[in-house]
């Protein structure tokens, strides 16, 4: 296997792109290195989709990286995308929106409302009242199955123990158009620490679609942020979810998106 890059976890490595020459240089930049990941490990650069992470970058930086390409970006609260759908949806009508952080069953009618993607499902009652709620609005919805692959006790997802029953579950939401499979790996400086979370997502995925007759097409794997999408592209991902490394830093710590479970509202 190749050498890796490091992890990279300190905000001042990501200067923030305020021109739209700016969000194209780091777009092109991220993308290189996806390329390259891509050629060392004998996968097409094809292989991977880049999910640019807009997450608490307000609308006139989404604007800019607009201009640069974007048109799909990413949201992990779902009143701060719905917020920015309503804002941008009739200056930039071809701008959509893939919901990446925990949903609460009662923010559901907003992400079937105006998402394009939904990539952490993680209970079968969220699953039930997104489907009701996109039966209503006459539309369907990709979604990735969230599996917590860390075991940390502050991030969402399911066991990955539980996952199997969860996919048996899922075909009586015919709304639902389940891709594949999402995770946060551990937030470590070593990748041989957060290499694991992915190499476990991958083989769970490769068990499913051989146990589970209906998860044929349960092939993508959304893993790997702006710290470690080139371990996540060698271990199989078809999605990298790449925020700082485009925007630049964030303001809050990366577990403001994770807090405890036992928090929840209900």
């Amino acid at each position: 296997m190749s050498e890796s890059a490091p992890v990279l976890l300190h905000n001042e490595h990501y200067p923030t792109s305020t021109s739209v020459d700016a969000f194209r240089h780091r777009i092109a930049l991220v993308q290189q290195r996806i390329d390259q990941a891509c050629l060392r490990n004998g996968r097409a650069s094809g292989d991977v989709r880049l999910l640019v992470v807009s997450k608490t970058f307000g609308t006139d930086r989404i604007r800019l990286a607009y201009q640069a390409g974007c048109r799909l970006l990413g949201e992990n609260k779902v009143q701060e995308a719905e917020r920015k759908y309503e804002e941008l949806h009739e200056e930039l009508p071809d701008l959509q929106w893939s919901v990446i952080g925990h949903l609460q069953s009662n923010k559901a009618k907003s992400v079937a409302r105006f998402a394009a993607e939904f990539q952490a499902l993680d209970k079968l009652k969220t699953a039930e009242t997104l489907d009701r709620r996109l039966q209503i609005e006459g539309r369907s919805l990709d979604v990735f199955v969230q599996v917590n692959t860390s075991g940390e006790a502050s991030k969402f997802g399911l066991p990955p123990e539980e996952v199997h029953d969860f996919v048996r579950a899922l075909p009586q939401f015919s709304a639902l158009r389940v891709k594949g499979f999402m995770t946060l790996a551990l937030m470590d400086a070593d990748p041989e620490r957060v290499r694991p979370c992915f190499v476990l997502l991958r083989q769970l995925r490769d068990q499913i679609r051989n146990d589970i007759g209906h998860a044929q097409d349960m092939c993508e794997l959304s893993m790997g942020m702006s710290g470690d999408y080139e371990i996540a592209i060698e271990e199989g991902a078809t999605v990298v979810r790449v925020g700082q490394a485009i925007f630049g830093a964030r303001s809050t710590p990366n577990n403001y998106y994770w807090p405890e479970a036992q928090l929840e509202t209900p």
